[in-house]
């Protein structure tokens, strides 16, 4: 059978790949002039740097399945994301543990002593939080969430904390230990040679054909027998019902001779900083050597038509937009809707590649048994 491919990022790659290796043909088309999509890195001619082109992919998971999937294209190193916050005149370690806040209030606590002390600070009133405000105030107390969390969350997401879902954040964002790696998953690393070398090895296939500088076109799916299709979910339709929301990020370079900020990732906390975030990217791959280094400061805002959608915002407005365009989705048959953009939901990598995975091994079933393949095969609800 013969099936298209919208999008050469992890969704497509991985499940052109499946399709590829049960002996189907694919024809596989991004509209960028490379593939890997958000995760595409290459090497900056200057310093020799190896550039996470649209904001820093750690990788990090506790699915074995998903981690043995990336290391058979790709040489993985050892890498923990340690990042720092400068907030209210200093430099903090995130997230927030031991050492944060005996350096935040100036004492030098124990575990248990912390923890009754953050217990203190805590907001008790609020039994049923709502909001993302809420929330924090009643986990952590307001001057943890006024330095670290309330002014970044401003600026990632251009509104008010206390008009954001408690859900968002979903875990208690403190360590009572001096773990200071920023992700807990067992396995954690990054690719040695960069993400689009690992995503050019998944689609080495002889029955993988792929297309680059090449937009969608509603007749290229005439002659296929399925289409998936892994950009945005309502510019499948030409957003015929409006827009999903999105925020996306502009990157601002900036070169330094030496080392500019000693660690990969530092947030700024305070809302007079304009931007949220500075990533020195040869921090990214440690196991390298360079003079020359390469900064990017990174501003949050809504997304416009022709932006790069990065985070779907999933508001109150957009949910209801988004089950609009869901109950369109499943009226069109042909059609499979996969990954972050197709499904509307944030995923990280390893989630993204554990779901095209088994989407593939769906699919598979769905045509051995001689059924029609769903629009969704993982619910964006």
């Amino acid at each position: 059978m013969r099936f298209l491919l919208v999008g050469a990022g992890l969704s497509g790659a991985v499940i052109g790949r499946k399709l590829a290796e049960a002996g189907h043909e694919c024809r596989i088309i991004d509209s960028r002039d490379h593939v890997a999509g958000n995760c595409h890195t290459a090497r900056d001619q200057a310093t020799g740097v190896m550039m996470h082109v649209y904001g820093p992919h750690i990788f990090h998971t506790d699915d074995q399945g998903v981690w043995d999937y990336v290391n058979r294209f790709a040489t993985f190193m050892p890498f923990q994301n340690r990042v720092k916050s400068t907030t209210q005149g200093a430099v903090y370690s995130l997230p927030i543990n031991l050492l944060t806040i005996n350096q935040f209030f100036g004492k030098t606590m124990r575990p248990d002593e912390a923890r009754d002390f953050i217990a203190d600070q805590a907001d008790l009133t609020i039994e049923d939080p709502q909001s993302f405000e809420e929330q924090a105030l009643r986990f952590v107390g307001r001057p943890l969430y006024e330095a670290f969390f309330k002014g970044y969350t401003e600026k990632q997401w251009g509104c008010s904390p206390t008009e954001l879902p408690a859900s968002i954040l979903k875990r208690l964002p403190v360590r009572f230990n001096y773990d200071d790696n920023y992700f807990f998953h067992r396995f954690q690393g990054m690719p040695r040679d960069g993400y689009t070398p690992m995503v050019e090895a998944i689609l080495d296939h002889p029955r993988i054909t792929v297309e680059l500088s090449t937009p969608y076109d509603p007749a290229m799916a005439e002659g296929v027998d399925h289409v998936f299709w892994s950009g945005p979910l309502d510019g499948y339709f030409d957003y015929q019902l409006g827009r999903l929301g999105y925020r996306t990020l502009d990157f601002e370079r900036f070169d330094h001779q030496g080392d500019y900020q000693g660690c990969a990732v530092m947030n700024y906390g305070d809302r007079e900083v304009p931007y949220t975030r500075i990533t020195e990217h040869k921090h990214f791959s440690p196991w390298e050597s360079h003079e020359g280094s390469v900064c990017y400061r990174e501003f949050s805002r809504a997304a416009e038509p022709g932006d790069i959608p990065y985070y779907p915002i999933r508001l109150v407005q957009e949910k209801a937009l988004l089950e609009e365009y869901i109950a369109l989705a499943e009226r069109t048959p042909g059609v499979t809707f996969v990954g972050r953009l197709g499904t509307y939901r944030y995923l990280d990598m390893d989630v993204t590649i554990r779901e095209a995975l088994d989407a593939g091994d769906a699919f598979l079933s769905c045509l051995t048994e001689g059924r029609s393949a769903p629009a969704f095969l993982t619910s964006p609800r």
